[in-house]
Order: C-alpha cells, then structure tokens, then sequence
C-alpha cells in the first residue's frame, strides 16, 4: 500500500477496477437460464427480486448481477444469462445502462446499495425507468447511496462523522489511513471511486418521480428498517454512517 496516493484519482480508479476484475472470481458457473426473463421463469429459478452491484446476494430468493462478469477456471458469465454459482447463488452479469432483460411486473423487489452514484443523472434515471417497469405491483425498490447533506453536514460542521468514516474505511483495508482533512473528504466523495452524480434525499426522490413513481410512494427510509425487512436485511454495516436510505413502491 506504499505506493497508494489518496490524492491521485486516476491511479485509484485503475486500482480499484483491477481489484474488481481479481474479485469476481469463483470456482463453478453452471448456465441455468438464458433471457428473455418472465415471472414464470424467474419463479421456477427461485428468484423473487434482483440484487445490483453484488456478486453473491445473501437472500435466498435474489439474483444477484453486476457489470463486471463472474468468472471461473474454465468459463466467464456471458451478459444476460443466468447462472448458479458454485453450485448455490445465482447470478448474471447485468449492465444498468442497457435495458433489463426482463419482462414487466416480473419481480416483487430490487435492492441496489451504492450504484446509482456511479452513473449520470439520465443514466440513472433510466435505470430506475426500467426497475419500476420490472417491479410488480406493490413491488418494492430500495435504494443507498452516500448521502450529500451528510457531507456537507460534517464539512461545516467539524463534528466527527469524517473521523468515523476515515476509521470505517481504513478497517475495511481500503488503501492507508485518509487525509484527516475536511477539504479531502469532502473532495474523494465526487473524485473517487467512479462516482457520477451525487444525491440527497430530494436529488432522489426527483430520480424516482422522473422513473415513474409516485411522490407518495417513496419514503425515506433508516438502516436496516423497512417495508420488507428480508430486502432491508441486505444493507452492509461498513456503509451505514454515510448512506441515504430510500424505498419506492409500485401502487397496486
């Protein structure tokens, strides 16, 4: 870790693609399933909802997807199919600035915890566009992704949330210890990790009303609380100090 400079974002990036690629690794990919996806097929997987930017979902009726392809030994997830890994999870590789390859009402819920930040404002709405066509009626979609106003919070207000965070950040092993400087911290927020667009509560729920839900139907929700508490069970403790919690339902 000698060599990791905080303060270059382009040698970052490169690093954490590269951790990407190195981790999306298992030992077995057996092909179960090609799309298009309906409700019948997806029911017959087990599949009730879709897990974003995960490579093994802990919920037992998820599918897991992320843009980077799992791989094995002697085969690599192709785009779009379905496939039970290591003889458990299931997983497709997914890219969220394409069209799902689902059909409409075929899942009851999706979860994606810090992914929409590394798209556009049109891409990411987009996407949405696409989870509430995918999400059946009284579906639910819940949504993290760092919150703005918590940044700018403990920016003017000097209180410890950047101490924290750099603690979180540093036991999770995630290069040396940050710059303890509030400009920095505040700073990496937009210039690292390939983020895009940054969001608070109002950014998002105008995303979401823009996609296609009601105003009435999106609420903010706290760590681990929510509508379905088996989806909600699936947001990480590392980022919980700095996440926004949203949930947006399709009326029946």
């Amino acid at each position: 870790m000698s060599e990791w400079d905080w303060g270059r974002p382009e040698e970052l990036s490169e690093r954490m693609d590269a951790f990407l690629v190195d981790g999306a690794a298992c030992d077995k990919l057996e092909e179960v399933a090609r799309p298009p996806y309906d409700r019948t097929t997806l029911g017959d997987l087990g599949v009730t909802g879709v897990e974003f930017a995960a490579w093994k979902s802990h919920h037992p009726a998820a599918l897991a997807s992320d843009v980077v392809p799992l791989r094995s030994p002697d085969a690599a997830a192709v785009p779009g199919r379905v496939y039970r890994v290591d003889g458990e999870a299931l997983f497709a590789a997914l890219d969220i600035c394409e069209p799902l390859p689902f059909a409409d009402g075929s899942v009851d819920w999706v979860y994606a915890e810090h992914l929409i930040e590394h798209v556009s404002l049109t891409a990411g709405t987009a996407w949405l566009t696409e989870v509430r066509r995918i999400l059946a009626p009284g579906g639910v979609l819940r949504l993290t992704t760092p919150d703005l106003a918590t940044y700018v919070d403990g920016y003017r207000s000097g209180d410890t949330f950047f101490s924290r965070h750099r603690g979180r950040m540093r036991a999770a092993g995630l290069g040396p210890p940050m710059p303890a400087r509030r400009a920095f911290m505040f700073n990496q927020l937009f210039y690292l990790y390939g983020h895009r667009w940054l969001y608070d509560y109002e950014e998002l729920a105008y995303a979401l009303v823009s996609a296609g839900f009601p105003d009435t139907a999106i609420e903010r929700r706290a760590f681990r609380d929510g509508a379905r508490p088996d989806v909600a069970e699936l947001d990480r403790v590392l980022r919980n100090d700095e996440s926004i919690y949203v949930e947006a339902t399709v009326p029946v």
